[in-house]
């Protein structure tokens, strides 16, 4: 469970420099039918989350290696396609790349598609609980499969005393190994977003809008947020 955002007393990060560091960014996405005013939000949420991230390598060591949900690919060919896919990470990675760090090819591509594919049937409804029952089953399966995976992905490629950076989304459910310090980049942007969305379900609840998961986020290993670092 993350340590509440300020209220910890942390030790000086020189002390976490021979341990295998994660830092860990949650994802918010937008698109150009959304608000002006979540987009805005969002605009901050990176902002911050880039200022967050500077200090923080700057006291605990820089990323040497970047894992991205939904990235399959390594290196340049990543870079693209997450140039593709998601312009607020791309400006988080590329310089980070530039001076160095590697885009890991977190993903099996395969695993990733059908997790997608189950997902998509999930929010579809059905009248059968039988058939309820069964894909529920499968994406429980593909999910854990997916994230063991990843892990793995992580596992071999981050080395001792080596710092990672990692972007997923909010309910990643990713189990940490005991050796690897994860660190919650959690900026006040984020609950403003949550506050937001919570508001604009509340006045119009027959309306989707558009906003950032709020799943709570489970892990083992030492996890904790950085804001007062």
């Amino acid at each position: 469970m993350s340590e509440p955002l300020g209220r910890v007393e942390r030790p000086a990060a020189d002390t976490f420099h021979s341990r295998r560091k994660i830092y860990l960014v949650f994802l918010v996405f937008t698109h150009e039918s959304a608000p002006p005013e979540y987009n805005e939000k969002c605009e901050k949420y990176w902002r911050q989350i880039g200022e967050q991230l500077a200090n923080l390598e700057a006291k605990a060591g820089s990323a040497a290696h970047v894992y991205h949900e939904a990235v399959y690919e390594q290196g340049e060919a990543g870079l693209l396609l997450l140039q593709k896919m998601h312009r607020f990470s791309y400006e988080i990675v590329a310089p980070r790349c530039t001076n160095g760090a590697v885009l890991e090819a977190m993903e099996d591509r395969e695993l990733a598609a059908e997790v997608g594919d189950w997902e998509r049937f999930m929010m579809m409804g059905y009248s059968s609980a039988k058939v309820g029952e069964l894909v529920r089953d499968l994406y429980t399966q593909a999910f854990k499969k997916r994230n063991e995976h990843v892990m793995s992905a992580i596992d071999t490629t981050l080395g001792p005393g080596e710092s990672g950076l990692l972007l997923v989304g909010e309910g990643h459910r990713l189990q940490f190994p005991a050796d690897m310090e994860v660190f919650s980049v959690v900026p006040p942007a984020l609950d403003e977003l949550h506050r937001w969305v919570r508001d604009q379900a509340n006045r119009r609840p027959d309306e989707d809008v558009a906003g950032p998961a709020t799943e709570d986020v489970p892990s083992s290993g030492g996890e904790r947020n950085t804001e007062d670092m």
